[in-house]
């Protein structure tokens, strides 16, 4: 993993590397590109966490986290995690997967919380390995299509 990855808030100077950030193409049905992401971060402005993930100056990749969503309305089931992960084409085997999910879970931790949460598109062409290998379950529930999964965080 290179040691000069860092996240980056979005903001007007990088929001256009940020929107032509773009995925392999076999890859695109798998996640939302990021200009929907960020969409949907201005309309839950408390509970999304848009970040760019970089390499020096570099937009290598983007991350949007989520943050004490209550999942059944009930004020008992509160939930933190990785909403979206998308790293550009050629950038992938790096590490920087693993940064994202690491800098998630920091963020959680440092916010007292003791669980990551995420989903996946399920099938031999998602990334269900890629969680797996981090130490994810999945939790025997899907939202819509995809599979959900935690990462006990210690």
């Amino acid at each position: 993993m290179p040691p000069s990855l860092h996240l980056r808030e979005i903001t007007p100077d990088n929001f256009e590397n940020a929107v032509a950030l773009r995925v392999r193409p076999d890859q695109e049905h798998l996640v939302a590109p990021v200009v929907k992401s960020l969409a949907e971060a201005y309309v839950h402005p408390g509970t999304a966490w848009p970040r760019l993930i970089c390499d020096g100056d570099e937009a290598v990749g983007f991350l949007m986290a989520f943050f004490d969503i209550d999942r059944t309305g009930g004020g008992t089931d509160f939930r933190s995690g990785l909403w979206r992960l998308n790293i550009a084409d050629g950038q992938q085997g790096r590490g920087l997967g693993r940064f994202a999910v690491r800098s998630v879970a920091d963020e959680i931790r440092r916010r007292g919380g003791t669980r990551l949460t995420t989903t996946w598109h399920p099938g031999p062409d998602g990334p269900a390995g890629f969680y797996r290998a981090l130490g994810f379950r999945p939790t025997g529930e899907t939202s819509g299509d995809q599979t959900v999964g935690v990462l006990e965080l210690s």
